[in-house]
């Protein structure tokens, strides 16, 4: 779509935004999800970052199949900057971020947005969630469903996960994305957001989460995961006035195995 043509068409009300490197095997399956929504008034942005695969022309299919996709492209930076440029690309009321391996059960949209209706004072609702492998098969309840949600507890436990759908306004209020955050910025991202506005739970089952060998998930090294999560508490308790009454301390909690030779 050129831009003549979306500066007429009216906004959405809910962008969804996928960053996207590589992942011809999944990212049809998860635009499929955003297709398959019982609410149907959405804009798809696919924000690519690089990728050398089939990908993009995957991307660009879809852009042509329905008129409601955009394709953003750039060169190889990290998933950060894939996501930094489709949500500011975003022109809904609501904004939410669906990972190229993952997908959307139905009616996610009509009961993310419903809550935010329902209360003004919320500035993010968030899913359960489902686990799933490469094949797409369920496999349990993701374990972050089981914590119920506080701000304080947040500072420890990331709970507030997939799916998320928040007020774009609240989004642009904090500044949105930190790029010294890479591969965890949604915690970095949710513990800002906990800070400045209400954030409450549906506890359907509305996202599959998906495990496979070349997903980040995987592929990023924990010790590198947890030095940037503890970077993310620290710069909370800051924010939050709480540094000179309490400190993080990480454990760290190690798993051995013996392998034949």
């Amino acid at each position: 779509m050129n831009e003549q043509s979306l500066i007429k068409k009216s906004a959405p009300r809910v962008s969804i935004v996928i960053a996207v490197y590589n992942r011809e095997k999944y990212l049809g399956i998860a635009v499929d999800s955003v297709l398959r929504q019982t609410y149907q008034d959405w804009e798809l942005i696919i924000s690519d970052d690089g990728s050398i695969d089939g990908t993009l022309d995957m991307a660009h299919n879809f852009a042509l199949y329905d008129d409601r996709i955009r394709v953003l492209t750039a060169e190889h930076r990290g998933a950060v900057y894939a996501l930094i440029a489709g949500f500011n690309a975003a022109r809904g009321e609501f904004i939410g971020q669906l990972d190229s391996d993952d997908l959307l059960e139905p009616p996610a949209l009509e009961l993310t947005v419903k809550a935010l209706d329902e209360d003004i004072e919320c500035g993010m609702v968030y899913t359960n969630y489902i686990d799933i492998d490469a094949n797409g098969q369920k496999q349990r309840p993701g374990h972050r469903c089981c914590i119920p949600y506080s701000r304080g507890r947040l500072l420890t436990n990331f709970m507030t996960f997939h799916f998320r759908l928040i007020r774009k306004s609240i989004y642009d209020k904090i500044g949105g994305f930190n790029t010294q955050f890479n591969n965890i910025e949604d915690y970095d991202l949710c513990l800002r957001l906990s800070e400045v506005t209400t954030i409450k739970k549906i506890n359907d089952y509305l996202y599959q989460y998906r495990f496979h060998p070349d997903s980040t998930k995987v592929t990023m090294d924990n010790l590198e995961r947890i030095e940037l999560c503890a970077e993310a508490i620290t710069q909370a308790l800051k924010r939050q006035g709480m540094e000179s009454t309490h400190k993080l301390k990480v454990v760290y909690n190690a798993t051995f195995c013996i392998e034949a030779l």
